[in-house]
């Protein structure tokens, strides 16, 4: 991608934020390294954790941006929310896939997402494990490490990998029926319990489709943002949910999207 050919104030964010997370992924690439020894919390469950590297990572995102842009606002899981003075607000997950993480499971990640004017401009997700940055603008198409990226269109729905996540009991029935309708469909079901992580993956034409029918805005705003660049369907999710509030989470390459819609419903 040509920064230089975005809009200024999406450019100098898209340049920051990609050095911001990158730092951040190295920071919680340390802590990872130590898992074992961290002071963990529960949240709502024990399958809502969250740990000292996550408060401490979100901080070290959260200066640097506030230095690079102080008049922006902020949204993230663990420190909450301040408001823009400006037309942009940053939304962000310090660590993506905190079970896996705190598991000692390498399938975890660190987002960032930009709206302007409450509409998502910026997608980054970064993988400390694998080195790999994901990142998308919109209008520009999505790239890993640069290079572009675009979903599977050749593979229907029968034989593609599909990530339905979930991870609270009341959701168990619902999803027990989407995962049978697609095995039954010849879909595969698949699930690394990072949702940004998959839908970077969907994006990169790795799975063909994901659902989850509780995410929070920090969790797929920039792996919805990325998929659409990348050809893909994605739901918008803000104008269902706003930012603060949980609901579904879906994306998919084209020619499967309808048939998978259906099993969702």
């Amino acid at each position: 991608m040509q920064e230089q050919d975005l809009e200024r104030g999406i450019a100098a964010r898209l340049n920051s934020g990609k050095r911001i997370i990158r730092q951040a992924g190295e920071k919680a690439k340390e802590y990872f390294e130590n898992y074992e020894t961290l002071e963990v919390e529960v949240k709502t469950s024990r399958q809502d954790l969250v740990s000292e590297a996550d408060r401490e990572v979100e901080r070290l995102i959260r200066a640097e941006i506030a230095n690079a842009f102080p008049l922006d606002g902020l949204v993230g899981e663990e420190h909450g929310q301040s408001e823009a003075e400006s037309d942009y607000t940053w939304v962000i997950d310090p660590i993506d896939g905190t079970s896996s993480f705190l598991h000692g499971l390498r399938s975890w990640c660190v987002v960032i997402a930009v709206l302007k004017e409450g509409r998502p401009v910026i997608g980054i997700i970064y993988d400390p494990m694998t080195g790999q940055l994901y990142h998308a603008a919109e209008g520009a198409g999505a790239f890993r490490d640069d290079r572009p990226i675009s979903v599977d269109f050749e593979t229907p729905l029968s034989g593609g990998f599909f990530v339905v996540g979930a991870s609270r009991p009341e959701q168990s029935r619902h999803v027990g029926q989407v995962i049978e309708g697609l095995l039954s469909a010849g879909g595969i079901h698949m699930r690394n319990g990072s949702a940004a992580l998959s839908l970077a993956h969907v994006a990169a034409g790795h799975y063909l489709g994901f659902y989850e029918p509780q995410l929070s805005s920090w969790d797929c705003l920039a792996g919805l943002l990325m998929v659409t660049e990348a050809g893909g369907v994605a739901d918008d999710f803000l104008v269902a949910n706003g930012l603060s509030s949980r609901g579904p989470a879906f994306a998919c390459a084209p020619q499967a999207a309808a048939q998978f819609r259906a099993l969702t419903v």
